[in-house]
């Protein structure tokens, strides 16, 4: 899940949380159920088909989220190709972006407060043996949210990079953006420790420190 609830509103944003999750479960196992490239191809359009069904603008932005799969995808063809296993290659990239832009759908057109609700429901067993599962809740909330944001800069560390020089960035901007990320997990442990180590019930860590 690499995107945010989208602004544009579609179809799918009406639909409740959990049948949507539900799907996306079914469907994930079920690719990767699937060998043979012609199929995953086929279950590539579909989701393809299913992303368009939001409109163009809800397409472009799904798009631009999935673009950051490129250079790891690439990687996985390259490295099957290399190896002799060309049929296995496209069938994992294959795969692996189906499965990634069924998922992105979902989280573009369900809210992130709708997803922990599904996930502490599910949950909730556990806290009948005395278990507190608002830990967890916060840590996927926070995971669906940090995301993007991360990817974002990343995204802004490439092209300062290209503004200085003509090399590709490539893996010189990790240290940079691994440095970030720590830097913004400091931030989210002081956030959480002056509220108690939790949040707030009926709230969700939405808003990421700049």
């Amino acid at each position: 899940m690499i995107s945010l609830t989208s602004p544009v509103e579609t179809w799918a944003h009406r639909l409740p949380a959990g049948p949507k999750l539900a799907a996306l479960s079914v469907a994930t196992v079920a690719l990767f159920a699937l060998d043979d490239p012609l199929n995953l191809a086929l279950a590539l359009a579909g989701a393809a088909a299913l992303t368009a069904s939001g409109g163009m603008r809800f397409a472009r932005a799904a798009l631009r989220a999935l673009r950051i799969l490129v250079p790891f995808l690439a990687l996985i063809a390259i490295w099957h190709a290399l190896t002799g296993q060309i049929a296995e290659g496209l069938a994992v990239s294959l795969r692996l972006l189906t499965a990634l832009a069924l998922a992105n759908f979902v989280t573009m057109t369900t809210r992130i407060t709708d997803m922990v609700a599904i996930i502490a429901w599910l949950l909730s067993p556990l806290r009948r043996f005395g278990l507190s599962t608002r830990q967890f809740e916060i840590a996927v909330a926070l995971v669906i949210r940090f995301t993007p944001a991360i990817a974002r800069k990343g995204t802004l560390l490439s092209e300062a990079w290209r503004a200085r020089s003509r090399r590709r960035a490539s893996w010189r901007i990790v240290m940079p953006l691994a440095a970030l990320a720590l830097d913004d997990a400091d931030h989210v442990a002081d956030a959480l420790r002056a509220r108690g180590g939790l949040m707030a019930p009926g709230t969700s860590p939405t808003t990421p420190p700049s």
